[in-house]
Parts: C-alpha cells; structure tokens; sequence
C-alpha cells in the first residue's frame, strides 16, 4: 500500500474512533448540558491522535492515555477505546515494555483521577466505579492482537528472506556451472589458437617474411578472446579475485582505441561519483562494444564518448563519423542485442541508430538509484 493512501486510512480509523467517542460522551451526559467542552475535546483529541500511530506509537500511546485520565477526571465514563488501538499499535511496533508500563499507569490512574475535583469520590465509591477486570482484559486482549501480528509479520519477513537467500544460491550455483562449462569448453581452443598464432608470427618474422595481417588480427583476436573470458569466468565465479571492469577502465578502451587508428575523445560530464558496480559493469561493456563496431566495422576516422552523470542516472554516448550500416557482417546487430539486454535488465534505456548528418550514435542510460 502507498503511503498516501496509508496515511489517508489512518485519518479515517482516526476520525471514526473520534466521532465515537464523542457520540459515547455526548449520549451517557445527555441529562447534564452543563458538562465541561473540555472532556468532548479530551474525547476527539484522543481519537485524533491515533492518526499518528505508526509514525510514533509509544507517543500515541502516552497521548492517548493521558486523554482518557483527563476524560474520566472531567467525569466523563467513557471506555478508552483510543488507548486500546494505541495499546495495539505500540505492541506491533515492539514496543513492549512501554506499552505494559503505559497499561499499568492506566489501571492505576483512572480509579484514582476521580477522588479529586471535579467528582471528589470517595475511594470506595472510586473502586466500585473501576471496571478493573473488564478494563485489563481489553488490555490484554489488544497487546495480544498487536504480538500476534508482529509475530505473524516477522515470519513473513523471514520466509521472504529465505526464499531470496536460496534463489541467490541457486544463482550462484548455475553461474558456477556456466564458469566451468566455459573453462572446460572454450578456454582449451581458444588457448590452442592464441598459442598457434604467437607461433606461426614468431617462425614468420624469425624466417623474415612479411607477416600476413590477417594472422597478426587473429593474434590479437585470441589476446582479447582470452583476456575477455578471463574476466567472464572472475564475474561468474565472483570469487573476489579480481576489480570487475568499470568505469575506471573506459579511459584505457579510449587508449586502445587510438592506438588502433581511431581518433577517439573522452567526456566527462556533471558530478562523478560511485554507482553500483553492475551499473558501472555495463557502461563500460557498452562503450567497449560500441567502439569496437566502430573500429572494425564502420570504417571510421573519429569517436566521441560522453559519460554524463545525473541524478539517479548515468547516460553513455558514443558517436563516430563512419557509415551507418556495418561493413563486415553481422556482428554491430550482436553487440547492440547484447547491450539492449544488459541495459534492459537494469530498467535502463537504450537507443541506437544512424544520425541524419552520417555516422552512428548509440546512447544509454542506466538508473542509479538501485538494481532491480
């Protein structure tokens, strides 16, 4: 439930308890129009008062309390139904030791408050007047319903907690067996390509011949295969081994970008500061995915990436100058899948797409405020 519509029920129970205590005043001293205005008073503010049981209890609770001492001084005997909802409020918040000193003073108050003035009773009169018995069994009854409750809401606290502790371990379990399906299936070949084309450009340039450029690609392709899975296998494992890559290490893909051929500009807008590391995880698969399709793919002369940080927000952007459609297959249509679900799965947005003066533009923008 909402907090506005929360606090609207509130003011209603609120309300309602205080129309019927007045009603109650009003129709047990029909025969006595000279009563004081000051117990009707007493008699709504009581009721009034619970409409802040939640925000403070142990509060109500002495409020309501002391409204009812005030009520039964100006003679008006009227069951102190405020106290009793304050009574239960306050047990449900766990509040149990006020609540049963509050009780007491209540028990002991209230026949006694009548030996004084107005009523000026006589101790015996006062005694018989109390409803001690009826008057602790609502008590007891109401810090009854109140633990109950508290009971009934902290078992439910704790079977959600469990059922998100075994779906975290499960979680864990199949990320786990993802790592060791990936070490035992990949990580063999791609070792066994990495090593073959160290080889055969080491022999190349040992005999003297030109090295060819597509062995030196799949050099480098198995350096950055390896390096990549490497960092696959640290994340699923999450074994603490090792920083996750964030948005620390954007600048270093901007370094490897112009080191590249690629004429590439880092931004850094607004206010820096810490984000949640999946938040920082994506950003940087994004901006490393984006310039690589730039790089192989849309024969490009310049990028630009624009990392702007806003208030529960961070917004990525990457331009570059080169065509708009890839030139050498279709791994841009990948990449952007892979980044529509990374962001998708943070409740971020993503848009992609070709600009009207040429070139590509792909932005993204991740909520800081939480992981769902």
């Amino acid at each position: 439930m909402s907090t506005a519509r929360r606090g609207v029920r509130d003011w209603a129970i609120a309300g309602a308890v205080a129309v019927t205590l007045v009603v109650a005043g009003l129709a047990g001293h029909s025969g006595d129009p000279g009563r004081s205005p000051v117990g009707y008073a007493l008699l709504a503010a009581g009721g009034l008062t619970l409409a802040a049981r939640r925000r403070a209890p142990v509060a109500v609770l002495v409020g309501t309390g002391a409204c009812a001492v005030g009520c039964q001084a100006a003679g008006f005997d009227v069951p102190a139904v405020a106290f009793l909802f304050a009574v239960y409020a306050a047990v449900r918040a766990g509040h149990r030791t006020a609540t049963v000193v509050a009780a007491v003073t209540m028990l002991v108050a209230l026949p006694l408050v009548v030996l004084g003035p107005p009523q000026q009773l006589a101790l015996g009169a006062a005694l018989a007047r109390s409803r001690g018995v009826l008057e602790l069994a609502w008590l007891v009854a109401a810090g009854a319903a109140g633990e109950a409750l508290r009971q009934a809401e902290r078992r439910a606290d704790e079977a959600e907690r469990t059922r998100e502790e075994t779906a975290r371990r499960r979680a864990d379990e199949e990320r786990l067996h993802i790592a060791r399906e990936l070490h035992d299936s990949l990580t063999h070949q791609i070792s066994v390509i990495k090593v073959q084309s160290e080889v055969a450009v080491h022999l190349a340039r040992k005999r003297g011949e030109e090295v060819p450029e597509a062995l030196l690609a799949i050099r480098a392709a198995g350096r950055e295969a390896t390096r990549e899975l490497r960092a696959t296998l640290e994340v699923l494992r999450d074994d603490g081994g090792s920083t996750p890559r964030g948005l620390d290490h954007v600048p270093e893909l901007v370094r490897q970008a112009r080191a590249a051929g690629l004429d590439t500009t880092l931004t850094v807008g607004g206010d820096p500061h810490d984000v949640p590391t999946a938040v920082g995880r994506t950003a940087y698969r994004i901006v490393q995915e984006s310039l690589t399709n730039v790089t192989r793919h849309a024969a490009a002369a310049t990028a630009s990436v624009r990392i702007d940080y806003r208030p529960g927000a961070l917004a990525i952007q990457v331009d570059d100058d080169g065509s708009a459609l890839p030139t050498g297959g279709p791994t841009r249509g990948v990449g952007l899948l892979g980044m529509r679900e990374r962001v998708a799965a943070l409740g971020g947005r993503l848009r992609a797409g070709p600009r009207g003066d040429g070139g590509f533009t792909v932005r993204a923008e991740l909520p800081t405020g939480g992981t769902p």
